[in-house]
C-alpha cells in the first residue's frame, strides 16, 4: 500500500550560469532543479522492547532527466538579417535514471508500539515532503513515496571543431552533475498528533543520498549543421524538454576551438 505523495512546486530558474573564456573551450556552471521521486520500504523490529523499535529502510531515487540543448545561429536576433537557428539536444542524465539506497538501521527509542511517520528533508533539515504516516510498529509499516525538485550543480565543458565546414560544426560536451543530499526523517510518536494526550516524539535521520553524489557524462558530439562560424548558446531542459532557464551564449564557433 502506498501512502500520500507530496510534490514541491515546479522547477526554478537556472542560476549562476558562467561562460568560459573568449578563446578555447567554454565552461558552463549552473544550478538546475532535477525532478525526482523516491520510494522507500520501511520495516520495524523490536517494537515493544527498549530501546527499540529498530527500523530499516531501502528503496530507490528516480531522476527526471536533464538535457543540454545547443543552439546554433548564423546571426544575432534583433538585427535586420535573417536568423537561422539549428538546435542539437544532448542527454546528460536520462529520464528514469535510478539510484538505489541500502537498508540503514537507526534506533527508535519509543517503546509501546509507537505511531511511525516518515518525512524527506534536504541536508540542512528543510522539509522536502509532508510527514507521511506509515502505521503502527507492531501492525507493519506501509511503503512511502514522494516527489520533489532536487537541486543539482551542473558543470559542462563545450568545445568545437570544423566550424566552417558543412555539415559542421562538431560539438563535444563533457562534465558532471553533483546532486544535493536527501535524508529520510523517521518520527516515532506514542500518541496521534492533535489529541489531548501528551505526545512524545523521537526523531531519527537517515541519509538516503549523501552530499556531493556525482554523475559524470562522457563527451557526446552532436552535429551542428550551420556553417559559417555560427554563434553557439546552451540551454538546460528537463526530461520532458521544458526549459530550466534561458539560453547562455558561449561564443562564436571558432572561439571555442
Amino acid at each position: 500500500m502506498y501512502r500520500s505523495v507530496y510534490e514541491i512546486g515546479g522547477a526554478a530558474a537556472v542560476v549562476a550560469l558562467v561562460a568560459g573564456s573568449a578563446s578555447g573551450a567554454a565552461s558552463v556552471n549552473a544550478t538546475v532543479p532535477i525532478p525526482a521521486s523516491v520510494v522507500t520500504s520501511v520495516t520495524a523490529d523490536g517494537c515493544t522492547n527498549h530501546p527499540g523499535p529498530f527500523i530499516t529502510l531501502s528503496g530507490e531515487l528516480t531522476l527526471g532527466g536533464i538535457t543540454a540543448r545547443l543552439i546554433f545561429q548564423n546571426n544575432v536576433k534583433g538585427t535586420h538579417t535573417h536568423t537561422e537557428d539549428v538546435t542539437a539536444d544532448v542527454v546528460v542524465i536520462p529520464a528514469g535514471e535510478k539510484i538505489a539506497f541500502a537498508k540503514q538501521p537507526p534506533e527508535g527509542g519509543v517503546g509501546g508500539n509507537p505511531f511511525t511517520y516518515i518525512q524527506f528533508t534536504d541536508g540542512a533539515g528543510n522539509a522536502m515532503s509532508d510527514e507521511i504516516f506509515l502505521g503502527r510498529c507492531v501492525q507493519g509499516l506501509d511503503t512511502a513515496s514522494a516527489a520533489f525538485s532536487l537541486p543539482a550543480d551542473a558543470s559542462v565543458d563545450v568545445s568545437t571543431d570544423s566550424c566552417d565546414n558543412s555539415p559542421g560544426p562538431f560539438i563535444t560536451l563533457s562534465g558532471e552533475i553533483a546532486l544535493s543530499d536527501i535524508n529520510a526523517r523517521v518520527i516515532f510518536r506514542n500518541n496521534v498528533q492533535g489529541t489531548h494526550t501528551h505526545t512524545e516524539d523521537v526523531v531519527v535521520d537517515v541519509v538516503i543520498l549523501p552530499a556531493g553524489e556525482t554523475i559524470r557524462f562522457a563527451k557526446q558530439p552532436p552535429l551542428g549543421g550551420v556553417g559559417g562560424n555560427p554563434r553557439i548558446s546552451i540551454q538546460f531542459l528537463d526530461g520532458s524538454a521544458n526549459p530550466l532557464g534561458d539560453p547562455t551564449f558561449l561564443g562564436k564557433c571558432v572561439q571555442l576551438n
